[in-house]
């Protein structure tokens, strides 16, 4: 199988990754049957593997490798004054990555504080004077209850014996409403919470 891959090879093009060509060339000396040489444009050789080659639609082979880098076949750069010298320029680039790693944990707590306090609120109560009002006045029937600016006035009637029967407005009751202002201390229990946060080293 090795035999039918070399014959193949013989006398091929093959472009390296950084578009370098060279040409197989046959030869008996250095290296195995899994290698072959390739001859650069400058006249260097260089030996390559068969196992790196891949064969292209147009007959030729693409080397994912850059021929300058390989060992030459007398382990020295055949340099002459016609042949320029080739040096390989490395770049590194950054490989950068990004994981997430625990640091540590927190415990988050509420405490619940109570407190005193005195609460002085204004209170509001009503009070109803009642102020009887003498009249004495005879009237033909029941007088409704009427008001007068913030008094309600209640009449009271009483029947009295006469020559004839009639109601007498006894008197009046005039209502008053008064709103009075008292303070009435009072001690009453507020809550208030407080968070308290804890770290938790990792011990991993």
């Amino acid at each position: 199988m090795k035999e039918s891959i070399m014959h193949a090879l013989r006398s091929e093009v093959v472009r390296d990754r950084d578009g370098v060509c060279g040409t197989v060339i046959p030869t008996s000396s250095p290296g195995t049957a899994s290698q072959v040489v390739v001859q650069l444009e400058g006249g260097a050789q260089v030996l390559v593997s068969v196992a790196d080659l891949v064969q292209q639609s147009d007959g030729s082979y693409y080397l994912p490798l850059r021929l300058a880098e390989l060992a030459h076949v007398d382990n020295t750069p055949r340099v002459t004054r016609d042949t320029p010298l080739v040096v390989p320029v490395i770049v590194e680039e950054p490989d950068i990555q990004k994981r997430v790693v625990e640091t540590g944990k927190v415990r988050v707590t509420k405490v619940v504080h109570e407190r005193e306090a005195i609460v002085d609120e204004p209170v509001w109560h009503d009070v109803v004077e009642v102020t009887r009002v003498p009249v004495q006045r005879m009237v033909s029937g029941p007088i409704a209850v009427r008001y007068e600016d913030d008094t309600m006035i209640v009449p009271v009637v009483e029947e009295v014996l006469v020559v004839e029967k009639r109601l007498m407005l006894k008197e009046e009751l005039h209502i008053r409403k008064q709103r009075r202002e008292t303070r009435q201390l009072q001690h009453i229990t507020l809550r208030s919470e407080e968070a308290r946060v804890e770290r938790l080293h990792n011990t991993e």
